[in-house]
């Protein structure tokens, strides 16, 4: 899609003036220099006001994802993990969305740690929300290095860029970005409630303050990053979603990403749907570097991140009309 700033001057001729004299204007010269102005306006402004606002930019969420892998690793309660929480609060107030804070000290099976979630609120036309979220923290190991290019990296770099590129869109309903800490395990392995502590967190704190019911649907992105990319369907996701999501993909022709097979993820929809929140969960699970010493730039790509952008950008509006009936 051109930018519509770029394409005022090209189709309209506004540029400059012509030194000829071509006589007077009649009626009928009138008439055409309108229709002209007037498709001018149709060409260029409507595809600004509606649709060019919607353009993810892969080279800048890869740019994010790069500077939050080069902070290191950022397991929950870290120096590091503040590190960036402070470069998320300042790439989204440079584009004019400032962050709200959930803050909470979180007993584990091995320590207390400080958790925070980070909320941008995006208006819309209806305060009911459309919460979008992953996880921002990465797996605690001491026994290497694990910096979580996909796993932690992709998800909060996305989410960065997705506020930037929804900002300024005519949202139908407000928008929440939430950037979640807590998902992983502080255990090794994975189960029981040592896991998604903020998700878990953040639908606790919205039934204490009456708020849930105001939340129509959760779209969860994590480990989106894949070189190899495949999205599989999860069957613990609500299926209209799911269904909303990869049919446009498929418009897009993004349906070798977002791949009919089905899965089953536990992650941090979970708390979501347990609180009757329709949600869905973009995730791809067939990642030989997850949770490995390799999860690092070198196993991911831009293009997976663009692919992604382009999928829910495009389902968007279909999942708001939706909530609309």
């Amino acid at each position: 899609m051109e930018n519509a700033n770029s394409s005022v001057d090209p189709v309209c001729g506004f540029r400059g003036s012509s030194s000829r004299d071509d006589g007077p204007a009649t009626p009928v010269r009138r008439a055409a220099f309108f229709s002209v102005l007037a498709l001018c306006l149709c060409v260029s402004v409507a595809p600004f006001v509606a649709g060019a606002d919607l353009q993810f930019d892969s080279s800048r969420a890869w740019e994010h994802l790069r500077q939050l892998v080069a902070i290191g690793p950022r397991p929950s309660g870290s120096a590091a993990i503040e590190q960036a929480r402070q470069y998320i609060r300042k790439q989204l107030a440079d584009v004019g969305s400032p962050v709200a804070e959930q803050a909470w000290d979180q007993q584990t099976p091995i320590d207390t740690v400080k958790m925070v979630n980070l909320v941008a609120t995006l208006p819309g036309a209806r305060k009911e929300r459309i919460v979008i979220g992953g996880h921002y923290d990465t797996k605690l190991y001491r026994q290497f290095r694990f910096v979580g290019a996909s796993d932690g990296g992709s998800s909060a770099a996305f989410l960065i860029e997705l506020a930037r590129v929804l900002k300024d869109r005519k949202n139908a309903f407000t928008i929440e970005i939430l950037f979640l800490d807590g998902e992983e395990a502080r255990l090794p392995d994975w189960g029981g409630t040592d896991n998604t502590y903020g998700s878990r967190h953040y639908v606790e704190t919205a039934r204490t303050a009456g708020a849930l019911p105001t939340i129509k649907a959760f779209i969860l992105v994590d480990m989106i990053g894949d070189r190899d990319l495949a999205i599989r369907r999860d069957t613990n996701s609500t299926p209209w979603l799911t269904d909303l999501v990869w049919a446009a993909a498929r418009r897009r022709g993004l349906d070798r990403y977002f791949i009919g097979e089905s899965t089953r993820v536990e992650d941090d929809h979970l708390p979501f749907l347990a609180a009757g929140i329709p949600s869905v969960d973009i995730i791809d699970l067939d990642y030989d570097a997850w949770h490995t010493p390799n999860d690092t730039l070198d196993a991911v790509s831009a293009r997976s991140l663009q692919v992604v952008g382009d999928a829910l950008t495009a389902a968007l509006p279909d999942i708001e009309a939706r909530l609309a009936r």
